[in-house]
């Protein structure tokens, strides 16, 4: 990747995220401070090493809570978009998109629908998933375990994860988000309660 210039969105975060020791206080006013499309363009300037100092930093600084993800004025079953960067070797670019169940309190809904927009899910599947609130620590969980029972219209067909090639991507596979901002989260994946050293950056849609 190359270098972002002097001055730009990307390269005041990565200044940021690069220090001896990140302020997440400071990492998350820089980020609420910036546009839509200039704090997406920021995050997905993140590289690997980047993305693993921030969730380290990220720990205990602020909750992420399913409203967060999907704000109460949404109407249910309807996407929300999170553009998001991961640190795995290709198709690094993707999208979470999140709905909140029909029916469901929009102000404290107790789960969230969602899938995987990316270039490769016409051989992985759409890697559905269901969000719910660690209830230990205030943290999101995505639990590619569980599919919803249901999707918004214009959503790809539900296909389990426990099968075909999705298997080997999204199987038996439980993501941890934690807040960075109003509209920032950070991710990392495990698989059967390991961590596999593998990050993920996304920015809420404005």
């Amino acid at each position: 990747m190359s270098t972002p210039r002097t001055g730009t969105p990307e390269h005041e975060l990565l200044t940021r995220v690069r220090a001896a020791a990140i302020k997440p206080l400071e990492v998350a006013h820089f980020l609420d401070r910036l546009s839509h499309a200039d704090r997406v363009r920021a995050v997905r300037a993140l590289g690997r090493p980047e993305q693993r100092r921030l969730y380290e930093a990220a720990k205990g600084f602020g909750s992420v809570r399913l409203v967060d993800l999907v704000p109460p004025g949404v109407p249910d079953l309807v996407a929300v978009r999170h553009y998001g960067r991961n640190t795995l070797p290709l198709f690094t670019l993707f999208e979470k998109r999140f709905c909140r169940p029909r029916g469901a309190d929009p102000q404290k809904p107790h789960l969230l629908y969602g899938f995987n927009f990316q270039a490769m899910s016409f051989f992985t599947g759409p890697g559905y998933f269901v969000a719910r609130e660690n209830a230990s620590v205030p943290e999101v969980l995505i639990d590619y375990r569980e599919v919803p029972p249901e999707r918004p219209e214009g959503w790809p067909p539900i296909r389990a994860n426990d099968q075909g090639p999705g298997r080997l991507v999204y199987g038996n596979m439980v993501d941890t988000l934690r807040r960075v901002s109003e509209h920032v989260t950070i991710g990392s994946a495990a698989r059967g309660g390991k961590d596999l050293g593998s990050w993920f950056v996304l920015c809420r849609e404005a």
